[in-house]
């Protein structure tokens, strides 16, 4: 039980209702005042109804809660303690792109009145919160940073589908810029975060351990990716391979795959760009992030390399792909990598089939020309790739291969999951 003292006087209002914010805005409602923002009307709608897409939050919680959902702007006017909780993604060039973030500035600039504090959760460079963000909000207010109203900065560390490791499990890094704000944030988080608050000495600081955090499980699932491909050169399984390894105490258990999502598959870029800009070029984080980036090219490689070896047709095969999201047990789909095998394998003229069971059916037709289908349809395939396992696939994934890969058929098993001393003797059995 969390027995800090709730801090009074404080009106808080969420803005961006995602993965992210959404969790903190239900939290925070228990303890304050709280106003959910998102400037999506139809988001706001249905998280009114208790209808939460994401899967983050149940219904129950959702109707039992005291938040206070809007998409109007002016209902944020009272508000003095603001969680910017919107996305940072990636221009198509790989480079960040913080148009989102100015905008929710300008947003709360015209609303920001004297004594506010703002803190961002958004994954950002070190320096952007005081660098962007505060001239930002300074601009659009005519308050002045610092003094009319506080920067801080707390990274998110939410994981998506994760039940275990909900956000009140987790250490809350916290940072302001001054002590002042600092004790005040930590005083708003401490309520809600059973685990405890740890406050880093700047905002930099603790922008800079956000992006390290993702940009370690980057390289070293690189590192599994590069020694992935070594090992097929062997003849050997990557799987294997990690099994005896892990026997030493200090090996750490990182896994081969593909490398998507809002998190690891972005922050790096962030990094790099921030050194770039300091006159650093980086060697290994870039490094990490082109093997992963080539991941889904290679792999379509490897399924096509067996279609030929085996004698299969390659143009016009049939292929069928479980899953789409970027990984298991979420909906989401953004920057996921799954898409980039669709598209490799498509210029080697296969036009997969695909299907799965979290994703939206229009958001991926509208973002991405695929249409999402039954996999209880599907039969005569050559090739089934097991791309994401969500609980609804791996628990039955046998009973599909045997109901839609024919005899003699390929079966890709991307994250290793399946024991394939199991599955029927005619298959073709590929894992990364």
């Amino acid at each position: 039980m969390n027995t800090v003292k709730v801090l009074s006087d404080i009106s808080v209002a969420v803005i961006g209702l995602g993965y992210v914010g959404l969790p903190v805005a239900v939290a925070l409602a228990r303890k304050y005042p709280t106003i959910g923002f998102d400037i999506d009307a139809r988001r706001v709608s249905t998280l009114r109804n208790g209808i939460d897409w994401t899967g983050a939050i149940s219904q129950e919680e959702l109707v039992a809660s005291k938040l206070e959902f809007q998409s109007d702007p002016t209902a944020l006017a009272d508000s003095n303690f603001f969680v910017v909780a919107v996305p940072t993604p990636l221009t198509t060039g790989n480079r960040p792109d913080f148009s989102m973030l100015e905008s929710t500035c300008k947003l709360l600039g015209a609303v920001l009145k004297p004594g506010a504090t703002i803190v961002f959760e958004s994954t950002v460079f070190p320096g952007a919160t005081e660098e962007i963000c505060g001239p930002a909000l300074e601009k659009a207010s005519g308050l002045k940073c610092g003094v009319d109203f506080k920067l801080a900065y707390s990274p998110e560390r939410i994981n998506p589908g994760d039940k275990e490791r909900q956000l009140e499990a987790i250490i809350k890094i916290v940072s302001a810029q001054d002590e002042e704000s600092l004790e005040l944030v930590a005083g708003v988080y401490g309520a809600i975060i059973d685990a405890g608050i740890y406050r880093a000495s700047s905002i930099k600081v603790a922008e800079a351990a956000k992006v390290l955090e993702n940009t370690q499980r980057d390289i070293n699932i690189a590192l599994m990716n590069e020694m992935s491909k070594i090992c097929g050169l062997i003849g050997i399984r990557m799987a294997d391979v990690l099994k005896a390894a892990g026997t030493k105490w200090n090996f750490l258990q990182f896994t081969p795959g593909l490398v998507g999502g809002h998190c690891i598959g972005v922050d790096p870029y962030y990094l790099t760009a921030k050194a770039e800009q300091l006159g650093y070029h980086p060697e290994v984080i870039l490094a990490g992030r082109r093997i992963n980036d080539s991941m889904p090219a290679y792999l379509a490689s490897q399924i096509v390399l067996k279609l030929a070896v085996q004698g299969m047709p390659i143009r016009d095969a049939r292929v069928g792909i479980l899953g789409i999201t970027y990984k298991e047990g979420v909906p989401d789909i953004r920057n996921s990598k799954v898409v980039d095998l669709y598209e490799a394998l498509a210029t080697y003229g296969i036009k997969p089939r695909v299907a799965d069971p979290r994703a939206d059916v229009e958001e991926t037709r509208h973002e991405h020309g695929i249409e999402l289908e039954d996999c209880a349809d599907w039969s005569g395939l050559d090739v089934l790739i097991l791309a994401v396992p969500h609980p609804e696939y791996s628990e039955a994934i046998q009973d599909q291969i045997n109901r839609s890969v024919r005899d003699g058929g390929i079966f890709v098993d991307i994250k290793s999951i399946v024991n394939s001393n199991a599955l029927r003797s005619d298959l073709i059995y590929l894992s990364l």
